[in-house]
């Protein structure tokens, strides 16, 4: 069933589906791409040498969406291995990490299959009751002669993959008030029945019948040694992430919920995912749980000429990065992955004013001046002549950014430390630590400290703005404002060192 808010959604899901798929300069060979499919990787449960998760759980807000249709997507990639053979001359295949045939270089280097499944769901069927969704992808397995410049079989191409069992398990539930809310619950589960380290024998057990017709051309001997987290990530499910659409009410942010609703959204727990609302801005029927850390409504850039599996990075950048490979490069790339020979295409391809698209947009423009109301053009002098004091139009004296001068909040600029209140020109003593991990703060803990400011931030915290007694820079850092900051409880106070007395009075006065 098609859903044209969950297919809007699709472009900025397939950016999360292939982030960090293959990095600049998109060879195998590249050290950043040895190590591949760090983001919603969901790996078989008997994996342990890493601390990938075997599960994700998502937890979003629905608000007056109790009779709706709840449509529950999961999209993945599902790591496809290809394997380069050499045919030796007992007619027999070996495994090589590259195999040439003329000009053309085979690289074993895995690539990924999308795969999606999605569940149409009647919210009230879920409200205090679990619902399970079984997802099962078999495995396959297919060969591609590699003939040599003579038509001869220099080799073969083995591409294979392993089977998944994957679960999804969707409830309702209303959260504490009076606002008649729902919290959705969806749990992605991998629950392939992979031992890491099987044999031959394990394998032969747990697939008879795919172990018998491996067996003979050693590919279940080749498995065997496919140990560790390469062999591991060909059962798992990789880039998971779940797109949510509900046919009635709307969801409601997390990250920045509507006052009445905060002590709901901290009853949300997710794990191994970040739910955002997606599409235009405004709507709010479409929720992407996602792997990576995402604003409300992220949007793909109409510049964007297509991916380039790196959406922290600028399209110019990768496309005229791209046009920098040497032919040697080039020909590896290709080799490596079908979609980077297609990444390097588009890039030699594109015509010089869609490359004039991705040096910068403007998005939003800000009222101009308007012409006549500049005071001095209008008395008949030159604008760039000095303003005489007291002129409109003579510019302001502002006091600097960071100078905490600049704002004044009433009340802020005192806070009380063990009894004693501590404002600007007060000493105080470091005591660090208390809460803190950071190694520098060790080399404070003890120092003399001249408090310059007190701030507060915008959920009402106070903060001590300090300088060092025997810094010799700290005017310096006075003037620029490059202050320590502290928490009120990180200090304590300190008397202010006593006047020797001289038994003269104190000359206030300027010697001539």
């Amino acid at each position: 069933m098609r859903s044209v808010p969950m297919d809007a959604a699709r472009a900025v899901a397939d950016a999360v589906l292939y982030e960090g798929y293959l990095l600049y300069p998109y060879r195998a060979s590249a050290a950043k791409n040895r190590l591949r499919w760090q983001f919603g990787v969901l790996v078989p449960p008997a994996y342990q040498e890493t601390a990938e998760p075997s599960g994700s759980v998502t937890e979003v807000l629905l608000d007056g969406g109790a009779n709706a249709l709840l449509r529950v997507r999961l999209r993945f990639l599902h790591v496809r291995e290809r394997r380069v053979e050499r045919r030796e001359e007992d007619g027999g295949f070996t495994p090589v990490a590259e195999l040439r045939c003329g000009d053309t270089a085979h690289l074993s280097y895995d690539d990924a299959t999308e795969r999606e499944t999605e569940a149409v769901l009647a919210v009230p069927h879920l409200i205090g009751a679990e619902r399970t969704l079984v997802v099962r992808i078999p495995g396959d397995r297919a060969e591609e002669q590699l003939l040599g410049p003579s038509g001869e079989v220099a080799g073969r191409l083995v591409t294979a993959h392993r089977p998944l069992h994957a679960v999804l398990r969707v409830r309702a539930e209303r959260p504490p008030g009076p606002y008649g809310l729902l919290r959705l619950r969806v749990r992605v589960e991998n629950r392939t029945a992979w031992l890491p380290g099987r044999g031959a024998a394990r394998f032969a057990a747990l697939d008879p019948v795919r172990a018998t017709t491996w067996q003979t051309d050693g590919v279940a001997a080749w498995i065997a040694r496919g140990e560790g987290r390469e062999e591991a990530l060909r059962h798992s499910l990789v880039a998971a992430h779940l797109l949510i659409g509900a046919t009635a009410g709307s969801f409601l942010s997390l990250a920045d919920p509507p006052e009445w609703a905060r002590a709901a959204a901290r009853t949300c727990r997710n794990r191994h995912t970040w739910p955002v609302l997606v599409g235009d801005p405004g709507r709010r029927d479409v929720v992407l749980s996602s792997p990576i850390i995402l604003d409300d409504h992220p949007g793909v850039a109409p510049e964007s000429p297509g991916g380039s599996f790196d959406s922290t990075e600028m399209d110019e950048m990768l496309h005229l990065r791209a046009l920098t490979l040497t032919e040697e490069e080039r020909r590896e790339a290709e080799a490596t992955d079908p979609r980077a020979a297609e990444l390097l295409k588009r890039a030699a391809d594109l015509p010089p004013e869609m490359l004039e698209r991705l040096h910068g947009a403007i998005r939003h423009l800000g009222p101009a001046a308007q012409e006549g109301r500049d005071p001095a053009a209008q008395e008949g002098r030159d604008p760039a002549a000095p303003a005489r004091a007291g002129d409109p139009a003579a510019p302001e004296e502002r006091v600097p950014w960071w100078d905490p001068a600049a704002e004044h909040v009433p009340g802020a600029d005192h806070v009380t430390v063990c009894g004693t209140t501590i404002r600007k020109g007060s000493r105080v003593r470091l005591v660090p630590g208390r809460r803190r991990a950071d190694a520098h703060d060790m080399f404070l803990a003890g120092r003399a400290a001249r408090v310059e400011a007190v701030l507060l931030d915008v959920d009402g915290g106070r903060h001590l703005a300090v300088t060092l007694e025997d810094d010799p820079g700290a005017d310096l850092r006075r003037a620029h404002g490059r202050y320590l900051y502290f928490a009120p409880d990180e200090v304590e106070p300190l008397e202010e060192p006593a006047r020797e007395d001289t038994g003269e009075p104190e000359n206030k006065g300027v010697e001539a």
